[in-house]
Parts: structure tokens; C-alpha cells; sequence
């Protein structure tokens, strides 16, 4: 059994569905945040 080394794993697939789910989560807020604001103005 080899000894883990801090730093030697390669993430390219990990870091890239990060950046996927970060696009989604902010794409999903920029979305809610316009649709609350044009509730706003319709309800007014």
C-alpha cells in the first residue's frame, strides 16, 4: 500500500463539475432574483 502524498491527486474532473454546478447555482439565482422583482412591479 503506497503512501498518500498532500497534492499529488489530480482534481481536473472534480474541479470542473464544480465550475459547472457554480454556473448553474448562479444562473438559478440571477433567474429567482428577476422573476421576484418582476413580481414586485406586476403586484404594485
Amino acid at each position: 500500500m503506497s503512501k498518500h502524498e498532500h497534492g499529488s491527486m489530480d482534481i481536473k474532473v472534480q474541479e470542473k463539475t464544480f465550475e459547472g454546478f457554480m454556473g448553474v447555482v448562479t444562473k438559478t439565482t440571477i433567474a429567482a432574483i428577476i422573476v421576484l422583482v418582476f413580481m414586485a412591479l406586476v403586484n404594485s
